[in-house]
This record gives C-alpha cells, structure tokens and sequence, in this order.
C-alpha cells in the first residue's frame, strides 16, 4: 500500500496559517518518503480552510519527488478555464508532477458564493470535467455544452506531461459516480470516512464493471481513499476528545462513523485498519494529520508502517 499526505489547509483550532509551517510539513513528508502531496479545496468551512492551489504552488519546490494532487479541486465553483490555467501552471513548474484530482463539491455555501445553483451542480461538473480534458491535453477537440463552451485557441503554456494532466474525479461511491468516474476519469479518488472495507470491495467491484463496459482496462485504473483522517496516541481520552470536539463536529459525521473508520488511536489499531483496507483491494491512502502534523508525519513512518510491513 503506497502513502500520501495531505497539506494541513484546514484549521481545527482556528489556528493561525503560515507558509513555515507548510514547507516544514512538505519537507518532513519528502523525506520520509510519502509519494503524493495533497490539497482538498473549499472556499468556505465550519473552520478557516486555507486556498488549496495557492498552497500547493508555494510548497512545490520543497517536494522534487513528490506528485502534487488536488483531492479534490472544484472546477464548477472555481470555474473550469480558470481552474485549467492554474493546473498547467502547477504541472508546468513541478515537471509534470500533478494529479488533477475534481469533484463537484458538497458545500451548497460554496456555490452560493459563486452565483451558481446547487442543483445545477451535477450537470456542470460533468460538462466541466470534458472541458478541463479539452484545455489540459493536446488534440483534443474543443468542448460544447449547455453551460460551458471551449475556443479554438487554446491556453499556454501546455502541461508538461504527455498527452495532458491526468483527471481523477472523486466519488463517494454512488452508482452514477462510479459510472462517471468510469466514463470520464484517468483515475479514481475515494474518501476515508465514506467507505468500510465491504463498502469498498463492493464500490471497487463495480468501479471495475463499469470500466469493461466502456472498454477500458480495470487493472490499470488507479484508485486511491482521500481525506484519511488521522492522530495516533495512546491517550485514549485524548483520541475522544479530537473526535467528539474536533473531527465530528467539522466533518459533520458521527463519532461512532468516524471512530470506525478514521485512524485515530495507537499505532497498533491504526495498522489493523488499514491492513483492512489493504485487504479490500485499496491502493493508495492519503492521510491527513488532525495536529501536531510535522510530529504526526514522524510517529507515523516510525509506529505504523513497519507494522505494516511486517
């Protein structure tokens, strides 16, 4: 099972935000050797939520062998051309280093900010992915639909990568998503606190159906579970605590869901989840420290994954 991180954009505590604290994190997490650095994009939280883009350019330099990925970026609210521009721009100054990871966004706010229905979300976010495909990969027609229209001239610089940034789009799992991922995407990102491992061998299942249906190889379909939570103590009372004052109440999730499926607790227990996972066919999991992030980075290298590879 490979690893990833997620840049802490989100401020449980209303902390305060500074570019040290993400070269810090960005660094720790090269050295240690996780393989994809991450950043989930919202305009507005229950919690301060620092602008994902923003962040991932001002780290990329810190991390040469990492792949930078938005997990995922909401090309309806933040618009898809503007979106695109930005996306090359990270492909460009990493080397061909980006997953552009998409989805539609939760958050009926988000798109009250924007001017744009929320019921209209599903419709644009299709359209929109096909024009991202159309202004992020060289020869690929320009795209027309009902919301969104793409020009005959096309945006410089191109990625870097051949033929284009590969697309993931997220889903939680739902019978249109799967298919839609199936339809549209170079890859699938799924989320930590929206699965179990049955869930997740039956949602991987049916990912596959959809992918032979459409005439495309599921063995090489990537997939990976985002937004992975996690805070490894052997407190106890501590772990409660940062699931019933801090990740319930944010997430807007249970404590019982999350403390089922989210890695908060000792080492030990967080290696049997995720040896669960392993089991249940996951590839990739992107972890997102609640606090103490840099330390967090640490304990986690050095506690959790000689368990794992034991």
């Amino acid at each position: 099972m490979e690893f990833g991180v997620h840049l802490p954009l989100l401020a449980f505590r209303r902390q305060a935000f500074s570019l040290s604290r993400l070269v810090d994190y960005a660094e720790t997490a090269e050295q240690l050797g996780f393989t994809t650095l991450c950043a989930n994009d919202h305009l507005i939280a229950s919690c301060p939520w620092l602008d994902s883009v923003t962040a991932l350019a001002a780290i990329l330099t810190k991390t040469p062998h990492m792949t930078l990925m938005t997990t995922v970026a909401l090309p309806v609210v933040r618009g898809p051309v503007p979106l695109a521009k930005s996306l090359a721009a990270l492909d460009v100054l990493s080397g061909g280093h980006l997953i552009a990871g998409v989805g539609p966004g939760s958050s009926p706010q988000d798109y009250s900010l924007v001017a744009i229905a929320f019921e209209e979300r599903w419709k644009r976010f299709d359209e929109s992915i096909q024009l991202l495909r159309s202004l992020l990969q060289r020869g690929v027609p320009p795209f027309r639909g009902q919301f969104y229209a793409g020009d005959t001239t096309r945006l410089e610089p191109f990625p870097v990568q051949e033929p284009g940034v590969p697309i993931w789009i997220g889903s939680w799992g739902s019978e249109a998503g799967l298919r839609r991922v199936a339809r549209l995407g170079d890859g699938w990102l799924a989320s930590a606190y929206h699965v179990t491992p049955a869930s997740f061998v039956d949602a991987l299942a049916r990912l596959q159906r959809h992918l032979r249906q459409v005439g495309r190889e599921p063995e090489r379909f990537p997939h990976a579970l985002g937004s992975m939570f996690y805070y490894l103590t052997e407190d106890r009372r501590q772990a409660e605590e940062l699931l019933v004052e801090l990740v319930s109440p944010t997430l807007g999730r249970s404590v019982e869901l999350l403390r089922e499926r989210l890695l908060i607790g000792t080492p030990a227990e967080c290696a049997e989840k995720l040896t669960r996972l392993q089991a249940a066919g996951v590839q990739r999991v992107f972890l997102w420290p609640v606090e103490d992030e840099t330390s967090q980075l640490v304990r986690f290298h050095e506690q959790v994954l000689p368990q794992l590879s034991s």
